[in-house]
């Protein structure tokens, strides 16, 4: 017999005994689909941040699937309308999610923060502030370097004139500029209703606070005094709000003397 004609009939046995091989592999090591965990999961938008409070959206729908919870309103990012989406799929009623973003609090801009020392580094924030906490006068600031920006899958953050805005029409509230910020001055807002927030983060006293930024709360307690509903308070020499109590009045918001405290309501920036 021809040498050729029994190399490929050996080798075409070969292939035919292999692939038989790993048809069999296939069925017998195939890992069985959760059809349920696939929809859901379907569902979910992909961020992986954790914000539901597992390691991930695959994790997420995982537990949904196999009862492990029942609450359909943990995906913050994906809103009341992948809760509702869940609840069709796996039968649970749909739980209500109030609506966040996150907020940069603070306002150490060009004009009202300086900087100490020319920083030529790797621009991230990480890395600056272990410099003398970073360039600017106030070591407690954002220090604008963008690895927020960097994190963020949604596109909404931005870098101008020298400080972390955040798009609230835009943020999904996924959480992971907050865990990115080397300086922890990035809180989650509700946004369902205006609420006042202290846009500084400095504990230093007023005079020092004054010499280091213009928009810096100095904690002269007027805010305090102006809120009827006992939702500010001065602790470390900077104030903060309570937001379950803040209704938003905006009397804090009149009486600061630095305009360090804002009222921050969806659509502004």
């Amino acid at each position: 017999m021809n040498p050729i004609l029994i190399a490929v009939i050996i080798v075409g046995a070969m292939g035919l005994v292999l692939g038989l091989g790993l048809a069999i592999a296939s069925v017998l090591m195939a890992v069985p689909v959760d059809e349920k965990e696939e929809a859901i999961r379907e569902q979910l938008p992909g961020a992986n941040c954790g914000a539901c409070g597992y390691s991930g959206c695959d994790a997420y729908a995982s537990a949904l699937s196999k009862g492990e919870t029942e609450k359909t309103n943990l995906c913050i990012p994906g809103g009341e309308g992948v809760s509702a989406e869940i609840a069709k799929i796996t039968g649970l009623s749909a739980g209500s999610i109030v609506p966040q973003a996150a907020v940069v609090l603070c306002r150490g801009v060009c004009e009202n923060c300086k900087t100490k020392l020319e920083y030529s580094g790797v621009k991230s924030c990480a890395m600056a502030k272990q410099l003398f906490g970073g360039p600017k006068d106030c070591s407690y600031g954002c220090i604008g370097f963008g690895d927020c920006v960097e994190v963020c899958p949604y596109d909404a953050i931005k870098i101008c004139d020298g400080v972390a805005r955040i798009d609230y029409t835009i943020c999904r509230a996924c959480g992971l500029c907050i865990k990115t910020c080397p300086k922890n001055i990035i809180e989650m807002l509700p946004l369902h209703v205006p609420k006042a927030s202290v846009l500084c983060k400095n504990i230093e006293k007023g005079a020092q606070t004054r010499k280091q930024c213009k928009a810096g709360c100095i904690g002269c307690m007027k805010c305090v005094k102006a809120c009827e509903y006992g939702a500010v308070s001065v602790e470390n020499n900077v104030a903060s709000v309570d937001y379950e109590k803040c209704i938003g009045c905006g009397k804090c918001v009149e009486q600061c003397p630095t305009k360090s405290v804002s009222l921050i309501k969806l659509g502004n920036e």
